[in-house]
């Protein structure tokens, strides 16, 4: 850089001479959570190409950079991996699919869907995002996966109900802090325990529920005893 004086002999201005520009390009756009604007923006997916410029005028090719992220809304450049994190509306539907799916296995593995525990696994549904659940729409559920061999935790395995739990926590659990994931099992225990004690088949779903959110075993068995004191 060259400095610029004045005539009282202090720089006026700094004229860079030599540099690097680089020259951006669109390859895709869409939504996600900025980090630096604390919500959901669109943005544009960029790639760049690189060149030594003198006096600011591009000359010689330096190779390409990127791809990154630039948001719509504050233009701050991010690495791609910023996509992982689901935008505030899409975090939202996974955690009501996610406490959904919870309450259904935990109804599932209890087996009589007794009117307490529907209207406990009702009450957290609608709290999660799905206003318009009812007890009988559960309990429908529930004669719908009894009737599908192999999906309950009394058959071997509960295998089906056991896909379906990862399939709905897997994605969820690194996007949720300690409390969050403690809280989900906290709701289906509490489901299990509307009609009385656990069965064998509720604690083997709610410790599956534990491990979707990696939420280690000791930690399993101290949350479930928790659920059973009153508050």
């Amino acid at each position: 850089m060259l400095p610029v004086r004045g005539r009282d002999g202090r720089s006026a201005r700094v004229v860079r001479i030599l540099g690097t520009r680089t020259a951006w390009t669109p390859v895709g756009d869409g939504e996600f959570f900025c980090p630096g604007c604390g919500g959901d923006r669109n943005y544009q997916r960029l790639t760049g190409r690189r060149r030594f410029a003198v006096l600011g005028v591009p000359v010689l090719p330096r190779g390409v950079t990127g791809p990154v992220v630039e948001c719509a809304a504050c233009r701050h450049h991010y690495g791609t991996d910023v996509l992982d994190h689901p935008t505030t509306s899409r975090f939202s539907a996974m955690l009501r699919d996610a406490v959904h799916t919870v309450a259904l296995a935990v109804l599932a593995a209890g087996g009589t869907c007794a009117r307490t525990s529907l209207e406990a696994a009702a009450s957290t549904v609608r709290a999660a995002g799905f206003a318009d659940c009812t007890e009988d729409q559960l309990a429908a559920l529930v004669e719908a996966l009894a009737a599908d061999t192999g999906r309950l935790f009394d058959q071997p395995d509960g295998a089906g109900l056991a896909i379906e739990l990862h399939e709905a926590l897997d994605p969820l659990a690194p996007h949720l802090a300690p409390g969050g994931r403690e809280s989900i099992l906290l709701q289906g225990a509490r489901i299990a325990l509307a009609d009385g004690p656990y069965t064998p088949a509720e604690r083997d779903a709610l410790a599956t529920v534990g491990a979707a959110l990696t939420i280690g075993a000791d930690d399993v068995t101290r949350l479930l005893a928790a659920a059973r004191t009153p508050s």
